[in-house]
């Protein structure tokens, strides 16, 4: 099969054979029909995570993917042959960008209906960083204000939907090119950061969602509500900043974790999406991850390993 590998970090990926592997107990091999580019996979690129996610050269990056099941190892229950299936990759150990994947069992969760397969992985991540801040570290509800900084990326556009979802009143922050764009995922008004500032627009919130970080969280304390929630994705806020504001902060780094997954998957059926930079094969793979470091990504690459 074809992979998409490196053997130094900060390396270009280049695509590589290698054997098919077979699927052991636990686990099944997933034909890959698609596989997002996250900012996590740039950075363990860059060698900037070797604390957290060591890898093993030569190293197949990628943790979320959509397929289809094409051998079931030993022990694995519930799962047939063709199959279409989302799940996460353990970042040490990677192995999204290939043609196939091993996946354990305990992390499948059918595929949403609602997309097309290999768009279906730009989701998960996202979704799941999305889910894990709104429900797990708060507990959105039907009538609660919420700002979403960041609402035209791929976690702050996702969050605004689940949040329309559960009856939240949606206020967000975008360029003025993303304006009509987050408007039409449900947000009630959004905000032109770049001609005006939110905290003269805004008050009274329930919870902040931050994807942006820099000093929008300390501007974000002044429109959250006494006993009101921040929550940061890109960097750990400062609590005790936030104490003395009269408000909870908090930080998301997306674990995996099908559950969780599997809700996300249930949102995307009831029209949940995920934006779109581009779909990509894996020969454009040195092109892709220096695109997504860059920051020029509007949305998620997704590799299709077919193409």
């Amino acid at each position: 099969m074809k992979t998409l590998e490196y053997t130094v970090y900060g390396k270009a990926p280049a695509v590589v054979e290698r054997p098919t592997p077979q699927a052991a107990a636990g686990e099944v091999l997933v034909k890959v029909a698609g596989a997002a580019l996250n900012p996590l996979d740039t950075k363990i690129h860059a060698g900037y995570m070797t604390a957290f996610f060591p890898v093993t050269f030569p190293y197949v990056p990628g943790t979320d993917i959509s397929g289809t099941i094409e051998s079931i190892g030993d022990g694995v229950s519930g799962w047939k042959t063709g199959d279409e299936i989302i799940a996460r990759l353990d970042p040490s150990k990677g192995g999204a960008f290939a043609e196939f994947a091993i996946v354990p069992a305990d992390q499948l969760v059918r595929a949403p209906n609602a997309l097309p397969l290999a768009e279906i992985a730009g989701l998960v991540t996202v979704g799941g960083t999305a889910w894990q801040a709104l429900f797990e570290e708060h507990a959105v509800a039907s009538g609660q204000r919420i700002l979403v900084h960041g609402a035209a990326g791929p976690v702050g556009a996702f969050a605004t939907q689940l949040a329309v979802q559960a009856g939240a009143e949606v206020f967000a922050t975008a360029s003025a090119a993303d304006v009509d764009y987050v408007h039409g995922l449900g947000a009630v008004k959004v905000i032109d950061y770049q001609n005006s500032r939110f905290e003269d627009e805004l008050s009274d919130i329930d919870l902040v969602i931050d994807t942006v970080g820099g000093d929008v969280e300390e501007r974000s304390l002044k429109v959250l509500k006494q006993g009101g929630t921040l929550i940061a994705t890109p960097m750990p806020p400062d609590a005790a900043r936030a104490r003395k504001a009269g408000v909870e902060a908090k930080f998301v780094f997306h674990r995996s974790d099908a559950v969780r997954l599997g809700h996300v998957a249930e949102c995307a059926d009831h029209g949940a999406k995920v934006r779109l930079d581009r779909i990509v094969g894996l020969y454009e793979g040195a092109d892709a991850f220096a695109r997504q470091a860059r920051g020029e990504a509007k949305g998620k690459i997704i590799f299709k390993p077919q193409l």
